[in-house]
């Protein structure tokens, strides 16, 4: 009796001992050293550039300054990127001058196509516009930030004005007015900035690209 008494209590000091030296789970996980965790880049911290995909080739015009990149398919001499020169031009290989401003990228693709007719059997072209530096309008004048502004479909002349900073506390905005090219004219358009704020229709002027807002 006297050995099976000892080993009971040999039996539950090691239980005791074991329970007492056993690390709490619970603060075993809070003293963890927690895996480092990777985030994933947003759309936001990506770089901002012109993204070609977003362009509908069908509506889109190109302008002036605006860089394209044509492939005629089994022709690498005659594909790579083209500018549009001031003048609205592009120059090519056995096509020459061709007109590129005012024309979509289908149209011009169309256009490259009929000329070298003459010299390629059934030739296959492609036109993909690669930045669009012609569609922006420019601020000058009392305006938070005077220069370029890239232009949105749509985009009023009031919005224009607002993604520039909004008008200095010297601006006034009674005679500010938009200049525009037209048949190489530059009229003058009258805009009220104050009705514009109101909501009046009249005023919500959409721009053209190239156009210039005056804020004296």
């Amino acid at each position: 009796m006297k050995w099976l008494h000892v080993g009971v209590l040999a039996l539950v000091s090691t239980s005791v001992y074991a329970q007492g030296t056993q690390p709490n789970q619970q603060e075993a996980g809070q003293n963890a050293t927690a895996a480092p965790v990777t985030s994933q880049p947003t759309t936001s911290d990506l770089p901002k550039g012109s993204d070609s995909s977003t362009i509908d080739k069908a509506r889109y015009v190109i302008g002036p300054d605006d860089s394209l990149s044509i492939t005629v398919w089994k022709e690498p001499t005659l594909s790579g990127s083209v500018p549009v020169r001031p003048d609205g031009m592009i120059s090519m290989a056995l096509v020459g001058d061709l007109r590129a401003a005012g024309r979509t990228p289908m149209q011009l693709a169309d256009d490259i196509t009929e000329k070298l007719k003459k010299y390629i059997q059934d030739p296959n072209v492609s036109v993909v516009v690669m930045a669009d530096a012609s569609q922006r309008i420019f601020l000058i004048g009392e305006v938070g930030h005077v220069g370029p502004v890239p232009m949105t479909p749509g985009m009023t002349a009031l919005q224009a004005i607002a993604a520039g900073g909004g008008l200095t506390p010297f601006a006034n905005s009674k005679k500010i007015y938009i200049l525009r090219n037209e048949g190489g004219k530059q009229p003058k358009i009258p805009f009220k900035y104050k009705e514009a704020l109101k909501g009046d229709d009249s005023q919500m002027i959409a721009l053209k690209p190239g156009d210039t807002i005056v804020v004296p």
